[in-house]
């Protein structure tokens, strides 16, 4: 007898356990803890918290202003802080009205590129737009030791400081290619979709086959530009470069579909 209350013991424990380590928001498991402050409730996972705080800038469980979001916890004294974007009142009732809070793994509809016809400001992110407009995948590189390329796991992103300053270098360039990003409430902050795309390839596969990742991206940017933007990332990380003007001398994409058919037009007949 004692051995059962001593087994059924454990497995309330483990039972209660469970619970508290699920996110308040989502009720998965957390993979990284959260601390909304300065209410200082701590029952969240870091993707759901900083989703949340997209929409409403309140704690899901106090209603209490969130100024500040601590994540990536070492030690009682190191860890970082995710500043939440202040929003007057009107930015507040736009983001309410058109896009409701829902769980962040819900699949958002396609959204194209629209290619409008602009000056050359800056030659790079047009040619980064054009990518992106004309949906050219880079060419895929194998992994070996003439390329120097290498494939890389969700868990080596998550252990290597190197792979997510790279992801963040890439970033901070590839997401101003998204001129709608400035008039979208809900990601408004390229800054915030940095530090949240680099904590979604901590916890998924780039590229894995339960395209989690995906998703997760194309909550802001869409179906299209999420699945090409992912793409064009993997192609930076894995690649031996450390910047991004020497990745960009080399890499190759396919020719548009329109110069192809353009030279099928112009050949004799």
């Amino acid at each position: 007898m004692d051995n059962i209350n001593t087994s059924l013991q454990t497995r309330n424990d483990a039972a209660s356990k469970k619970a508290q380590d699920a996110c308040t928001i989502c009720l998965d498991p957390i993979t990284e803890r959260a601390v909304a402050t300065p209410c200082n409730h701590l029952s969240f996972d870091f993707l759901c918290l900083v989703s949340w705080l997209q929409e409403q800038s309140s704690c899901p469980l106090c209603k209490a202003t969130v100024v500040e979001v601590q994540y990536d916890w070492r030690s009682p004294e190191d860890y970082k802080t995710y500043h939440v974007p202040l929003k007057d009142d009107s930015t507040k009732a736009v983001a309410s009205s058109a896009h409701p809070y829902q769980p962040y793994r819900r699949r958002a509809q396609p959204r194209r590129t629209i290619c409008p016809i602009r000056p050359p400001i800056d030659d790079v992110l047009e040619r980064r737009r054009g990518v992106y407009c004309e949906g050219l995948p880079s060419l895929h590189i194998g992994a070996n030791r003439i390329s120097q390329y290498k494939d890389f796991t969700q868990q080596d992103f998550l252990t290597s400081d190197k792979l997510q300053t790279k992801a963040k270098q890439f970033l901070r360039r590839e997401l101003k290619v998204f001129d709608f990003l400035d008039h979208n409430p809900r990601a408004s902050s390229r800054d915030f979709l940095n530090v949240y795309i680099v904590f979604v390839l901590k916890s998924h596969e780039l590229r894995g086959a339960d395209g989690k990742a995906e998703d997760l991206v194309a909550e802001f940017l869409g179906r299209h530009n999420g699945s090409l933007l992912l793409h064009e990332m993997e192609s930076w990380l894995r690649s031996p470069y450390q910047s991004l003007e020497d990745w960009d001398t080399e890499v190759q994409y396919p020719v548009p579909r329109r110069e192809l058919e353009r030279r099928v037009k112009s050949r004799p007949r």
